[in-house]
């Protein structure tokens, strides 16, 4: 089907890219800009029109269609933009105010869709099981969010709120979330959330990586229990997710995700609540496209 486009909206950079194919990983053209998103709503969609103008005068030719991740999600019922913590974005009708301004079809998924979407076609889950019925991709990092592929299609879902699972209840412990609730995965296991209990805990303010780090030396109580609590709520998060829809591939991105004991002890907490006489056959993998899984993703949107 020839070249395929996609574009990742973040909150400090929009990156463009053009794939050879929905099969490669080879790159014919990829691009950045500033989002610049304290100039507001329209800039945005400024810098984005003018991302794609710089592409397609590189490339030489006007693609057919491009596919977008962005923060948050198109409401399904009011076309508008929900959920994003580029909070200008909020309640406007992106998709329509884009595709009028590039003149271009577009189609959308949240940045955690398309991550997911890219490991389970190009990266991690494709690498080791190709045609998996299910892949859930993770991002555990200052928030938490997901994305499930079944037979190599985004869940988007009835409210466009398909995995959602930074936002169920896991625990009164992690205190009041931005959502308006209380106790969410993010607030108890998000990076911002182990750093807030270890400060807590030990009264001294440390970087996730640094306490991972004392954790291994194996000197700190406070790094143990931040470690252990993590682990714990890793499995019950998981394994909640697991027996509603059964991935055979669970791919771990964010900075939370570079943790190896997730991999080891979380994957065997998970067998604790598992309904599945505590045998776990999911494959916890990390990710294999780094930075490029967003903007690859947006792409492979575009693939019928």
């Amino acid at each position: 089907m020839g070249p395929i486009w996609g574009i990742d909206l973040g909150g400090t950079k929009i990156e463009a890219v053009v794939l050879e194919d929905f099969k490669s990983l080879s790159v014919l053209k990829r691009m950045r800009l500033p989002t610049e998103q304290e100039k507001g709503y329209r800039h945005i969609l400024l810098q984005i029109n003018k991302l794609v103008e710089t592409m397609i005068a590189e490339v030489g030719v006007k693609p057919k269609k491009i596919g977008i991740g962005t923060p948050g999600t198109l409401d399904p019922k009011t076309q508008t933009l929900k959920n994003s913590n580029t909070v200008c974005l909020n309640g406007m009708p992106f998709k329509r105010d884009l595709e009028n301004l590039l003149g271009i079809p577009l189609e959308m998924a949240n940045d955690a869709n398309c991550f997911a979407l890219a490991e389970a076609k190009l990266g991690a889950a494709h690498e080791v099981m190709p045609n998996a019925e299910v892949v859930w991709g993770i991002i555990m990092g200052t928030g938490t969010g997901s994305g499930i592929v079944v037979n190599g299609k985004v869940l988007t879902g009835k409210h466009g709120i398909g995995g959602e699972w930074g936002h169920n209840f896991l625990d009164e412990s992690g205190g009041p979330c931005y959502c308006g609730k209380s106790g969410c995965v993010e607030k108890v296991i998000a990076g911002p959330a182990l750093e807030n209990f270890y400060f807590k805990t030990s009264g001294q303010k440390l970087k996730l990586p640094a306490i991972v780090e004392r954790y291994h030396a194996g000197n700190d109580d406070a790094a143990k229990a931040t470690m252990e609590r993590l682990i714990h709520f890793f499995g019950k998060a998981v394994a909640n997710v697991i027996n509603i829809i059964d991935p055979a591939v669970i791919v771990i991105g964010g900075g939370v995700g570079n943790i190896d004991l997730l991999y080891s002890k979380g994957a065997e907490e998970v067998k604790k609540y598992i309904f599945n006489n505590h045998r776990v056959e999911t494959l916890f993998l990390k990710p294999k496209l780094g930075d490029s899984a967003g903007v690859f993703g947006a792409a492979l949107l575009t693939v019928d």
